[in-house]
């Protein structure tokens, strides 16, 4: 009896997690996104007619394929570039014998600590017009214009070593796990460095290249804060500000903006499926029995070897540059900044904390003093509220995520058929862009007409909030799904055997066994998560509202509207400190995944011992306790 009442309980729960999912996903993912579509085609003449064409009628015929075009070549260039600069910086730090190797990997890894508008504005900090490095630019090269640091040319630039961190984390693995034996007996047959690299290397390679050079693409044809913010007219940019509009201003802006997404969304479907095709053919490499580790290759011709050097560091200046001026400027006054010049005489904190006022002289000649106009991060009204929510908004999201898919990973463990559809659900996601997904919340969730969510406008006033939140689950879901699952294939079944014999119900072995095994794994991805979302632009710029007011958005509205009427007249020594402020953040969260995180038993037991002694060393009188 105590059997069947526990078999009959946990059927229950079951169906009322399957229905409550099924819930999230036809409410959530499916119905806002068909709703978009079909939008494009229920747009009126000036009669009143239905005309399904018009919108189509109208990007053949108007300056919308433009910015598809527009995105496609700087999707395509980025390919390039990316991938030139990215497997140079893998092979330069990981597989030939450079010089400083270790600071330079370190120099190149910076993208992975800020990214998105903070990274785009630094840029423009060193680069644009009135940027720090501009003047010594247009002197030294006399053809360059002041305003050279917009458009096309300054998306590809900003963007090329922006998204070149994938490469450091997915190819550097891939180059260290190849087998030293092969490129041993390549060189013993008489084959150069160069050669072998070409020959025995790459090939093996190609496989993470492909998928590098997908998410590059996909990346640039869905770029969405470096258009915006450097003047290129793109997609994404262009459905945010479609989204924004009505027809009093222009002809259907949302269904050019529905019709927009559509063709964002057909690009990412079709990648993936070649990338899904041409991963099933599988990729075979015949290595030795015993593989050795990879150990570098030196460069023997001088010239070569001089010029590897050159770039390398050439490279390094580039990637440290914004970052090591964004730190210095950080603790510089307010006057010292808008002049673009260091004052090593007076560093400051109020970039940081505190306020100052602002003396400027007005049109009549006369001084007017502004109580409290310079303040810092911590300091300043609007800036301390994005920090707040974005922490609140991306932690929520982040949890969240990891809690829906521990759950459906847990189910799809046990149930193969009915958990390869839910599998193949959470990926769904994968298959949108990001854009697509926000914009339909915005359109369909604003309204009183959707009766599973109350009738409730969610995206009037505080509720844009839980928009903000759900958008973010939604996009993380497939994430966490590849990471999580992962995990779970690291349980051993007799464990849960053994539980089960003991008398442990399904509910109380998840929680007592299962879980703690995949917990590391869980909070990393959590940790991941976080560190995506606490910055998160593109999907903010799509809920813009003073109610959701992410921290993103307020470090791009300080680019905007710096110094109007005598107002937010610090606002590029917040920035910097904001970035600071950032990169400890993303630095700390990938310190405590990448390395505390990283570490197997035995590394953490090393780790305490050392610990021990070292308090015993400095403090004594405490005896150490010996490990089994």
């Amino acid at each position: 009896m105590l059997n069947e009442k526990r078999i009959d309980s946990t059927f229950v729960f079951r169906v009322i997690g399957l229905v409550f999912f099924a819930y999230l996903f036809l409410g959530f993912m499916v119905v806002p996104c068909w709703n978009t579509l079909t939008s494009i085609f229920t747009e009126k003449t000036a009669t009143g007619d239905p005309d399904p064409f018009a919108v189509i009628r109208f990007f053949l015929a108007g300056n919308m394929k433009q910015y598809v075009w527009n995105s496609l070549k700087l999707a395509v260039i980025l390919v390039i570039t990316v991938n030139i600069v990215g497997i140079s910086i893998v092979l330069l730090t990981e597989y030939f014998e450079i010089k400083g190797a270790k600071i330079l990997r370190m120099g190149y890894m910076t993208t992975m600590i800020y990214s998105g508008v903070a990274l785009v504005t630094g840029y423009m900090f060193l680069y644009a017009n009135d940027g720090i490095l501009t003047p010594l630019l247009t002197n030294a090269f006399p053809g360059l214009e002041k305003t050279w640091f917009t458009g096309f040319g300054a998306v590809v630039f900003t963007m090329t070593f922006a998204c070149t961190s994938n490469h450091m984390l997915f190819l550097r693995n891939a180059i260290r796990g190849i087998d030293y034996n092969t490129v041993e007996a390549a060189r013993n047959m008489g084959a150069n460095p160069f050669k072998v690299l070409l020959k025995v290397v790459m090939p093996t390679l190609i496989p993470t290249l492909f998928s590098l050079t997908v998410m590059t693409f996909i990346t640039g044809l869905c770029a969405m804060s470096s258009p915006t913010l450097l003047g290129y007219d793109s997609i994404n940019p262009e459905i945010v500000r479609l989204a924004g509009s009505s027809t009093a201003d222009e002809s259907f802006p949302q269904a050019r903006a529905a019709l927009l997404s559509i063709i964002l969304a057909l690009f990412t479907i079709i990648l993936l499926t070649v990338l899904t095709a041409y991963e099933r053919k599988g990729h075979y490499l015949s290595v030795s029995k015993t593989k050795a580790k990879l150990q570098k290759q030196k460069i023997n011709n001088p010239v070569a070897n001089v010029l590897a050097h050159i770039y390398a560091y050439v490279l390094f200046i580039i990637y440290m540059t914004p970052v090591v001026m964004i730190i210095i400027f950080s603790f510089q006054s307010y006057t010292a900044i808008r002049m673009k010049r260091l004052d090593f005489s007076g560093w400051t904190m109020i970039n940081f904390f505190g306020t100052e006022d602002y003396e400027f002289l007005t049109s009549r000649g006369t001084y007017k003093t502004r109580e409290g106009a310079i303040s810092g991060v911590f300091s300043n009204e609007d800036t301390l509220g994005g920090i707040k929510m974005s922490f609140v908004l991306a932690a929520l999201a982040a949890a969240l995520a990891c809690v829906i898919v521990v759950v459906a990973c847990n189910y799809i463990s046990k149930h193969k058929k009915s958990g390869t559809f839910l599998e193949y659900a959470l990926l769904f996601p994968w298959l949108l862009p990001t854009i697509l997904i926000c914009y339909s919340y915005r359109t369909y969730f604003n309204s009183t007409d959707v009766w599973y969510v109350a009738n409730t406008n969610l995206y009037y006033a505080e509720n844009v909030k839980l928009l903000i939140i759900m958008a973010y689950v939604v996009t993380k879901l497939p994430f966490s799904l590849r990471m999580i699952k992962a995990a779970f294939y690291s349980i051993d079944t007799e464990l849960e055997d053994a539980a089960k014999n003991l008398g442990s119900g399904p509910v109380r072995t998840f929680l007592r066994v299962k879980l703690p095994i995949i917990l590391p794994s869980v909070l990393a991805v959590f940790a991941l998560n976080f560190n995506a979302l606490f910055t998160e632009y593109d999907m903010s710029a799509t809920f813009a509202s003073k109610y959701g007011k992410t921290y993103a958005m307020v470090i791009q509205s300080m680019t905007m509207d710096e110094g109007l009427y005598g107002y937010n007249v610090n606002a590029s020594g917040r920035r910097c400190a904001s970035t600071v402020f950032i990169m400890i953040v993303s630095g700390i969260i990938l310190w405590l995944v990448y390395g505390v995180g990283a570490r197997d038993l035995s590394e953490r037991l090393a780790a305490k011992k050392r610990r021990q002694e070292f308090f015993a060393k400095r403090f004594g009188g405490r005896k150490l306790k010996t490990e089994p």
